[in-house]
C-alpha cells in the first residue's frame, strides 16, 4: 500500500471515529432527554386530567368523566388510560391504537423506550374519588429520535464527503513533493539523471529531496568519470598524438571487425613524403603543425564524400577505410583525397602531384585483414615506383552484378519477399543457455546465393533500408520464426529506417497489432545513434512503449561520449568486434573493461562480438561481460 493510502486510510479512519463516537453521544442523550420529556408530558397529563375528572366523578357523571378521557387522547400520545372509582369498584378502560409514522418498523422494534406509566389517586379534600392510571404511548419518543437521527446522519454525511474530499486535495498537495521524489528516485534507479528537484517548503521532505539530490550529483558525476576515462583511454592507445586521427592500431582492429561482417569498401594506404620536406626545412614543431591541419582538412573533405575511417599509421604515412559504398563512390573519395593533399602541398610550399602516392585496394568477396593490408601495400609500392598519384589494385574477381541489376533483383526480391534466413544463437556467459538468436538473411538469384555482405551495401546506396527492413519483420512474422525457438530473436535495423518517420510509424502500427512483440529486439547501429540521436530516441521509445527490446550494435566503435546511453536506455549493447582482436599486451584491456563499465554502470547487458576461439572468451569473461557471440557458435540455416 502506498503512503498516500496509509495516510488517507488513517485519516478515514480516525474521522470515522470521530463521528460514529459523535453519532453515538447525540443518539444516547436524544435518547435520554425524550425519555424525560414523555415522562414530565405524563405527569402534567396525569396532574390536569386528575384535576379536570375531579367534579365529575364527584357528581357521578360517567359521560362527562369519558368526554374528558378522550379529549386528552386526542391531543398527545397516550397508550392507556385505566379510569377505577373508589365507591364501587367499577373500571373503566381505554386504549389508543395510535400508528407510529413516517418511522420505519425495524426502528421501532429495537425497542429503545422503556413502558412509563402514572398512577395517581383523584381526591376531593379527604375523599378518595377514584384511581388514575396513564401509560404514555412511545410512538412520540421514536418519531422524535428518528427524525434527529436522520437529519444527524445526513449531516455527517456530507461533512464526512466534504472531510474526505478535502483530505485528499490537502494530502495530494501536501505529498506532491514525495510523488516528485518517488519519480526521481526511479530515474536514479533506471540510471537517468535528470536535474536537481527543487527544495519543497516542508521540512522533512527538504532533508530527504536534498538527500536525493546529491546522491543523484554523485552518481552522474561517475559515470561522467567512466565516460571521461573511455575518452582518456582511447586518446592513449588508440589516438596519434600529433595529428590527433586514430592510430595504426585502430585500424587494424576496425579492420577485423570490418572484414568479419557483411560490408564492401576499400582500403587506401597513402605515403606523404612531403612531410619529410616540411620537416628538413622548418622543423618538427612546424611538421607536426602542418600534420594536424592536415589531418583536419582530410577529416572535414573526405566526410563529406562518405563516413570513413582517416588514421596516420606511421610517420608519413595515412590510412583511409571507406566502409558500404560502391566503386564509384570509392572513386570519387579517391580524387577528393588527392585534391586535399595537393591543397597542403601548396600551402607548405612544395610541389603538386609529388612527393605522394596512394594505394587502393577494394574488397572482393571474403577477404582476411593481411590479404587487404598486402594489396594496398602492393599498390601503394607500385605507384612510388612508377612516380604516379595512385595505383589501384587490380583483381580478376567481377562484381555479381551491376548497380542497376542490383537494384531490379533486390526491388523483386522485397516486393516478393525472396529473403532466406539463418540465426546465430547468442550465449550466455555463464553457461545457463541462449540469452538471443540473431537474424542473418541471404538472397538466392537464380543459381547464385548472395550473402548479406554482397547486396546490404546496395541497399544503403539504393535507400531500400526501410523496405527491406518491413520485409523482413513481417516474414519473420509470417513464418513463425518466434514460436521456433523461446529465446528472443534479433533484428538489425538500417539506418534509413532510424530517421525514416515513415518506418518509425509502420512499426508502431504494426507491433501494436502483432503478439508476441516481447520476443523480438531490434538493434540499431551506434553511428545510427551519432548520425542522428533525435530520430533513435523517437525510435527508441516506440519500441519500448510497444514491448517490445532494443540494443545498441558495434558498441565502442564510435570515437565519442557515451552520454547517450542515459537517454537511449537499451536492454544491451554489442561491444565492437574490433575489441576481441585487441592484444592484451597492448594495454586495451583497460580501454575495453572501462567501455564495458559504462554500460554495466547503467544496467545494461554487455554482449561480446566476434569470439572465435576460448582464449578469446576467457579473456572477456574475467572482464564480467554477460553474453558472448561469434563463430565459435557459427550461424544455423532455418529449416
Amino acid at each position: 500500500m502506498t503512503l498516500f493510502r496509509q495516510i488517507y486510510s488513517l485519516l478515514f479512519s480516525l474521522f470515522l471515529l470521530v463521528v460514529a463516537s459523535l453519532g453515538y453521544v447525540q443518539f444516547t442523550e436524544t435518547q435520554s432527554f425524550l425519555t424525560k420529556q414523555m415522562e414530565s408530558d405524563l405527569n402534567n397529563t396525569s396532574t390536569s386530567l386528575g384535576l379536570m375528572l375531579t367534579p365529575a366523578l364527584q357528581a357521578g357523571d360517567t359521560a362527562a368523566a369519558e368526554t374528558l378521557v378522550n379529549v386528552i387522547f386526542e391531543g398527545g400520545y397516550y397508550k392507556n388510560i385505566k379510569l377505577t372509582w373508589m365507591v364501587d369498584g367499577k373500571q373503566q378502560e381505554w386504549n389508543n391504537p395510535l400508528k407510529i409514522e413516517d418511522v420505519p418498523q425495524w426502528f421501532i422494534n429495537l425497542k429503545l423506550f422503556k413502558t412509563i406509566k402514572k398512577e395517581s389517586t383523584i381526591t376531593s379534600g379527604w375523599l378518595q374519588l377514584a384511581q388514575l392510571e396513564i401509560t404514555a404511548h412511545p410512538g412520540f419518543g421514536y418519531h422524535e429520535l428518528w427524525r434527529i437521527m436522520s437529519n444527524t446522519i445526513i449531516a455527517f454525511s456530507l461533512l464526512f464527503l466534504v472531510a474526505i474530499f478535502t483530505a485528499r486535495l490537502g494530502l495530494t498537495w501536501i505529498l506532491k513533493p514525495l510523488h516528485a521524489l518517488s519519480d526521481h528516485a526511479k530515474k536514479i534507479a533506471a540510471r537517468q539523471f535528470g536535474p536537481d528537484m527543487p527544495l519543497p517548503k516542508t521540512t522533512e521532505l527538504k532533508d530527504l529531496v536534498t538527500a536525493f539530490n546529491s546522491m543523484s550529483a554523485q552518481l552522474k558525476q561517475l559515470f561522467q568519470s567512466l565516460d571521461e576515462e573511455v575518452g582518456s583511454l582511447r586518446k592513449k592507445n588508440l589516438t596519434d598524438p600529433a595529428s590527433g586521427l586514430p592510430n595504426r592500431q585502430y585500424v587494424v582492429s576496425r579492420l577485423n571487425g570490418w572484414l568479419s561482417e557483411p560490408s564492401s569498401g576499400a582500403l587506401f594506404l597513402a605515403k606523404l613524403d612531403w612531410l619529410e620536406e616540411v620537416h628538413s626545412k622548418y622543423g618538427y614543431q612546424v611538421r607536426d603543425e602542418t600534420i594536424r591541419l592536415l589531418a583536419e582538412k582530410l577529416v572535414q573533405q573526405l566526410n563529406e564524400i562518405t563516413p570513413s575511417v582517416i588514421a596516420r599509421i606511421a610517420a608519413f604515412e595515412f590510412a583511409f577505410l571507406v566502409t558500404d559504398v560502391e566503386h564509384d563512390q570509392i572513386s570519387k573519395y579517391l580524387q577528393t583525397l588527392i585534391r586535399t593533399i595537393n591543397q597542403e602541398i601548396s600551402k607548405a610550399g612544395c610541389k603538386p602531384n609529388e612527393n605522394f602516392a596512394i594505394g587502393v585496394a577494394e574488397r572482393i568477396g571474403q577477404m582476411k585483414v593481411s590479404d587487404i593490408l598486402a594489396q594496398a601495400d602492393n599498390a601503394l609500392q607500385k605507384a612510388l615506383k612508377e612516380h604516379k598519384s595512385f595505383h589501384w589494385f587490380e583483381t580478376t574477381e567481377q562484381q555479381l552484378f551491376t548497380r542497376e541489376q542490383w537494384r531490379d533483383n533486390l526491388s523483386h526480391a522485397i516486393s516478393n519477399k525472396k529473403f532466406k534466413f539463418r540465426w546465430q544463437p547468442i550465449q550466455f556467459c555463464n553457461g545457463d543457455g541462449i540469452a538471443q538468436r540473431e537474424l542473418y538473411c541471404q538472397l538466392e538469384l537464380g543459381d547464385k546465393v548472395a550473402h548479406a555482405g554482397q547486396f546490404m551495401p546496395y541497399i544503403e546506396l539504393l535507400s531500400l533500408g526501410s523496405l527491406l527492413d518491413k520485409c523482413l519483420i513481417e516474414t519473420v512474422y509470417e513464418q513463425k520464426l518466434l514460436e521456433r525457438n523461446y529465446e528472443p530473436l534479433a533484428i538489425n535495423l538500417t539506418h534509413q529506417s532510424i530517421s525514416d518517420t515513415q518506418f518509425h510509424d509502420w512499426l508502431n502500427h504494426f507491433l501494436r497489432s502483432t503478439p508476441q512483440v516481447e520476443r523480438i529486439c531490434f538493434e540499431i547501429p551506434e553511428a545510427g545513434v551519432y548520425s542522428d540521436l533525435e530520430s533513435c530516441v523517437q525510435l527508441c521509445n516506440i519500441i519500448r512503449d510497444n514491448g517490445a527490446k532494443f540494443g545498441i550494435d558495434h558498441f565502442g566503435r564510435q570515437f565519442g561520449s557515451m552520454s547517450y546511453l542515459q537517454e537511449l536506455r537499451p536492454s544491451y549493447v554489442k561491444l565492437d568486434q574490433s575489441f576481441s582482436y585487441y592484444d592484451e599486451a597492448s594495454h586495451n584491456s583497460e580501454l575495453c573493461r572501462a567501455i564495458i563499465n559504462v554500460a554495466k554502470g547503467l544496467d545494461i547487458q554487455v554482449i561480446v562480438t566476434g569470439i572465435q576461439e576460448k582464449a578469446q572468451l576467457e579473456r572477456f569473461n574475467e572482464l564480467k561481460t554477460d553474453a558472448y557471440q561469434g563463430f565459435i557458435a557459427p550461424p544455423e540455416n532455418i529449416d
